[in-house]
């Protein structure tokens, strides 16, 4: 009873440290007005079918204009993907004075986010809402902070005069969430606007805290998984619900959707998870910390992978997945079902072929009736070699903050613009700047947050990354 008291207590003083972090403790003026482009961006509802994307990107041009940048170097690209609804790209240029004799460094985000219903949210999703400690917003993590932080940290460097070595970029895509077709326009037709030779994307990696808000890594994302969906359809006949039929539509989808769900992808490891878990079991304990140090060892070892696959966290870094993720069956209540559909969302493991994962599902369904149609045009791409000069840079940023915690190279288990820009030849490093814990983890679902200090933390992180970069 007394440890459990004592726990108790100590979890107590780490909360009440954080709520102690108020908006209001930050006076500085690059402080109050990326508070202010946040509150007015989150306020943006940017996901699919509202049509605010374009409105975004011509609020924080708008900034810019303000911020003494010339209208030459600031490009809203609107765009009209086939079918879709318009969004729009932006592209801000911040001129150096050629020193440094290199190209461009470009740095990501995307203005779109997903959907959130404001009825199943404790707080209006689309208003920023601060409260014990944390910003609450739908975007305030993915990617809001991200646009927010750049804007700003581009802002205060051109009013405190600052001028970069090589010209900076900033480009941020306005469909990340759905088509990515604005990322792909970029690298394609405004090539010349983005061309870099490296990319930081703040929409991956960034600092994890354990429960008690202690600092346990932080991620430097260089890979990232191939994002595919499969389409599994049944089709048939149907008729009259008060004559069954044994090869009932949906019996037969759920059937396979039990078989994909009992199986599992073998074991895959690269170079950059197996450092991932080496150093990421020197910060965690019990179990889970020695099955990570087991398996950078050892990926052969099947308790140490039962261990980490055991773990929504961890299991997307030593395989591929493939979960079902929709459904939409029958036409009646009073019918037999004629078609029933399921969508299969697979991440896969970087040199796995898709056409493998495709071959994979049809062989674990095992009946020819259930068609496995393959969505899109999906792509892989190469993982991007770590650089002494951002590991150096984002190491000094996160030190300022927290000295000594270690830098982890990682592999993000979703899909972000980083993916295109690595296809088109350009190395990206996911660098979110922002610290926090596991069970705050809500982008893309309810809820969502961000630590009050870490968001103006990580105002200090761009600063420092950009001098190092493109400073004297």
């Amino acid at each position: 009873m007394t440890r459990i008291l004592i726990l108790l207590a100590s979890l107590s003083a780490a909360f009440a440290a954080q709520a102690q972090h108020h908006s209001d403790d930050y006076t500085k003026p690059y402080q109050r007005q990326a508070l202010t482009i946040y509150r007015d961006t989150i306020a943006m509802e940017t996901s699919a079918g509202h049509h605010m994307v374009p409105t975004m990107a011509h609020y924080l041009a708008d900034r810019f204009r303000d911020g003494g940048f010339d209208d030459e170097d600031i490009h809203v690209l609107l765009f009209q993907p086939p079918g879709g609804e318009e969004t729009a790209s932006l592209v801000v240029r911040y001129r150096g004075d050629g020193s440094a004799g290199k190209k461009p460094i470009l740095f990501a985000g995307h203005m779109d986010v997903v959907g959130a219903l404001r009825e199943d949210w404790v707080r209006d999703p689309f208003t920023l809402i601060e409260e014990d400690g944390y910003f609450f917003g739908r975007g305030t993590a993915d990617d809001k902070s991200g646009t927010t932080l750049l804007t700003a940290a581009f802002l205060r460097l051109k009013s405190e005069g600052f001028v970069p070595t090589r010209d900076l970029i900033i480009a941020f895509s306005g469909d990340e969430e759905t088509a990515m077709a604005t990322i792909r326009d970029l690298v394609v037709s405004h090539r010349d606007l983005i061309d870099a030779e490296f990319a930081i994307n703040a929409d991956a990696g960034g600092g994890v805290l354990d429960t008690d808000f202690s600092p346990i890594a932080y991620q430097l994302q260089a890979a990232e998984k191939t994002y595919v969906d499969f389409e599994l359809i049944v089709r048939n006949p149907g008729g009259h619900s008060s004559r069954p039929r044994a090869d009932n539509a949906i019996y037969r989808l759920a059937d396979a959707l039990k078989e994909i769900q009992a199986y599992q992808f073998p074991v895959r490891y690269n170079d950059i998870t197996q450092k991932y878990f080496e150093l990421r079991s020197q910060a965690e304990s019990g179990e889970i910390g020695d099955a990570m140090l087991a398996f950078s060892r050892n990926p052969d070892d099947e308790n140490a992978a039962a261990i980490l696959a055991s773990h929504p966290s961890h299991v997307g870094v030593t395989r591929t997945t493939c979960v079902a993720t929709m459904l939409n069956a029958g036409h009646a209540v009073n019918a037999l079902p004629q078609s029933a559909k399921a969508n299969i969302n697979c991440r896969i493991f970087p040199g796995v072929s898709i056409a493998e994962v495709h071959a994979k599902l049809k062989e674990v369904i095992g009946d020819d009736e259930v068609e496995v149609l393959m969505i899109g045009n999906p792509d892989s791409a190469p993982a991007s070699a770590l650089r002494e000069d951002v590991v150096d840079a984002i190491s000094k940023a996160v030190h300022a903050i927290y000295p000594g915690i270690p830098i982890i190279p990682n592999m993000s288990t979703g899909a972000t613009d980083g993916r295109t820009l690595r296809l088109a030849g350009i190395p990206t490093y996911g660098s979110i700047a922002i610290f926090g814990r596991s069970e705050d983890a809500f982008a893309h679902g309810l809820n969502e947050r961000v630590l009050v200090k870490s968001f103006y933390d990580a105002l200090e992180h761009w600063q420092i990354v950009i001098h190092e970069l493109a400073g004297r």
